[in-house]
C-alpha cells in the first residue's frame, strides 16, 4: 500500500469519526422513539411513544438555506461578457432589497417560531423518556417475585439434571476404563510380538554385521600383507638405485645418529597413510601452482611430488632413504638419494623457484638449521617460495602424542625462530599458518576455555612460507 493510499484511509477514518460524533450529539439533543430501550438492546413492552422531531429539523434547515439564498447571485465563469452580466445581476439584486426585506424578516420570524416549537416538543420528549424509565423500574419491581419463583424452579430442575448427568458420566467412565484396559492388553500383546520380531531381525543383522566385519578384517589383513610385500619389493629395488656421482650420499643406515629401525614401516604406522598425508598437503596447492621448477627436500613416499605433478609443475625430490626413493621412482616421480646439505651447496644460484620441506627441520641439529635456510635461499630465484612444515611447539599436545614417537627428532623449532632465520637469509613476505588443530584428533580439549585452548592447544603443526627478495 502506498503512502498516499494510507493518508487517504486516515482522512476517511477521521471524517467517519467526526460524523459519528455529530450524530451522537444530535441524538442526545433530540431523542427519538428508537432511543428508548431497556439498556439490553430490546424495547420495553408498552413504552410511551415519543414524537420524532427529525423531519421538522430537516425542514427547518431547508428553510434557513432558502433564507440565506434570498438576494444572492449565482456565480458564473470568468470573461468580459460574463463579468458584465454578473455586475448587472448584482445591481438588480441591490435594487430589489427594499421589496424583499419584509419577506426575509417574515421568514426569519417563522423559522424562529419553528425552533421554539421544536424546543418545546424536545422537552416534552425528555419528560416522556423519564416517564418510560420510571415505568421500567416499576415493571422490574412487579416482576421480581415472578422471576424469583421461576429461577427457583429452574434451579431444582437443573439440580436433578446435574445428578442424572453425573450418574451417566460415571457409567461412561466405567465403560471407558474397561475399554482402555482391553486396549492396553491388546497393545502389550502386539508390542511383545513386535519385540520378538525385532529381536529376530536384530539377530540376523548382528550375524550380517559379523560377516561384514570378518570380510573387512580379511581385507585389512590382505592390505597389510600387500604392504609388507611392497616394502620387501622396494628393499629389493633399492639395490639398483645409484646416487649421482656429483653428490656426496650418506644413506640413512650409515648415518651415525640413525636409529636401527625399519623407517619405511615406521612411516606407514606413525605418520599415516599416503592418502592422509596427501589430503594434508592440499593446503600448499595455491602457493606452488604457478611455479616452474620445484624441489622437495625429504620427499619420503612422494605425496607432495604427486600433487605437484597433478598441477603440471615440474618437480624433483631428494631423500636419504633408499626405500623411499625407490617408492617414488616406482610411481614415475623424479627422486634421488642425496644429503640435502651437499646437494644444495652444489646447486647453481637461483636453480628453483620453489622449495618444500615437510617434517624435516625437527630432525636436524639446531646448529645446522640456519645454514640449511641460507642454502635454500641461495637455491631460489628472485621471488621464489620456500615452504617449511614442522611440529608446532606452542601446542602442548605434540609432546603428549607424536613428537617423541620418532626417535630421529631432535627438538621442535618455534616459528618466531624460523621466521628470524628466514629474514636473515633474505626472505620476506613471511606467512605463518597453523595446521592440524588438536581439537580434531583430541576432542577432550574442547572442554578447555576457548582462549586457553587456542593458545596452548592450537595447531599440531605450522607452515611458514617466505619469498626471496
Amino acid at each position: 500500500m502506498s503512502a498516499e493510499t494510507e493518508k487517504s484511509a486516515e482522512k476517511i477514518a477521521e471524517l467517519n469519526a467526526l460524523v459519528e460524533a455529530i450524530r451522537d450529539r444530535t441524538r442526545a439533543r433530540f431523542p427519538s422513539p428508537d432511543d428508548v430501550s431497556n439498556g439490553c438492546g430490546a424495547a420495553w413492552q408498552g413504552p410511551i411513544p415519543l414524537a420524532d422531531l427529525m423531519p421538522v429539523v430537516h425542514a427547518r434547515d431547508a428553510a434557513q438555506a432558502k433564507i440565506a439564498a434570498i438576494g444572492s447571485v449565482n456565480p458564473r465563469a470568468g470573461g468580459f461578457v460574463n463579468g458584465i452580466i454578473q455586475a448587472l445581476k448584482k445591481t438588480v439584486a441591490r435594487g430589489l432589497q427594499w421589496f424583499v426585506r419584509d419577506q426575509v424578516a417574515f421568514n426569519r420570524e417563522t423559522v424562529a417560531a419553528i425552533e421554539a416549537v421544536m424546543e418545546a416538543l424536545n422537552e416534552h420528549n425528555r419528560a416522556l423518556a423519564r416517564m418510560n424509565e420510571l415505568q421500567q423500574l416499576w415493571d422490574l419491581n412487579n416482576h421480581w417475585i415472578a422471576w424469583r419463583e421461576d429461577w427457583e424452579r429452574k434451579l431444582a430442575l437443573n439440580e436433578v439434571q446435574f445428578l442424572r448427568t453425573a450418574a451417566d458420566l460415571q457409567g461412561a467412565f466405567q465403560h471407558r476404563v474397561t475399554l482402555i484396559e482391553s486396549n492396553f492388553r491388546e497393545i502389550v500383546r502386539a508390542q511383545h510380538g513386535d519385540y520378538l520380531g525385532a529381536l529376530d531381525r536384530t539377530n540376523v543383522d548382528i550375524q550380517k554385521q559379523l560377516a561384514s566385519d570378518f570380510e573387512r578384517v580379511r581385507a585389512e589383513y590382505s592390505r597389510l600383507i600387500h604392504d609388507e610385500l611392497r616394502i620387501i619389493r622396494l628393499r629389493t629395488a633399492t639395490t639398483t638405485v645409484a646416487a649421482p656421482a656429483s653428490v656426496a650420499v650418506q644413506p640413512a643406515s650409515e648415518h651415525p645418529s640413525a636409529p636401527a629401525l625399519d623407517y619405511t614401516r615406521f612411516a606407514y604406522r606413525f605418520r599415516g597413510s599416503e592418502d592422509d598425508v596427501r589430503r594434508g598437503q592440499e593446503f600448499y596447492k595455491p602457493f606452488f601452482r604457478n611455479c616452474r621448477n620445484v624441489l622437495d627436500i625429504g620427499c619420503g613416499r612422494g605425496e607432495f611430488l604427486e600433487m605437484i605433478r597433478d598441477l603440471g609443475v615440474p618437480a624433483r625430490g631428494i631423500d636419504l632413504g633408499e626405500e623411499s626413493v625407490a617408492q617414488c621412482r616406482e610411481k614415475g616421480l623424479a627422486a634421488e638419494v642425496a644429503d640435502m646439505f651437499p646437494y644444495l651447496a652444489a646447486l647453481p644460484a637461483g636453480e628453483f623457484d620453489g622449495i618444500f620441506l615437510s617434517q624435516v627441520v625437527e630432525h636436524l641439529d639446531p646448529m645446522r638449521l640456519p645454514g640449511l635456510i641460507r642454502l635454500c635461499a641461495a637455491g631460489l630465484e628472485r621471488g621464489g617460495i620456500l615452504a617449511v612444515e614442522t611440529p608446532n611447539p606452542e601446542c602442548l599436545a605434540i609432546f603428549a602424542t607424536y613428537f617423541y614417537l620418532d626417535p630421529t627428532h631432535t627438538r621442535p623449532v618455534p616459528y618466531p625462530l624460523m621466521e628470524f632465520y628466514m629474514e636473515e637469509a633474505g626472505l620476506g613476505n613471511i606467512e605463518v599458518h597453523k595446521l592440524s588443530p588438536a581439537l580434531e584428533s583430541m576432542p577432550e580439549v574442547a572442554e578447555l576455555p576457548e582462549e586457553f585452548r587456542q593458545r596452548f592447544f592450537g595447531g599440531l603443526d605450522y607452515a611458514i612460507i617466505g619469498r626471496k627478495r
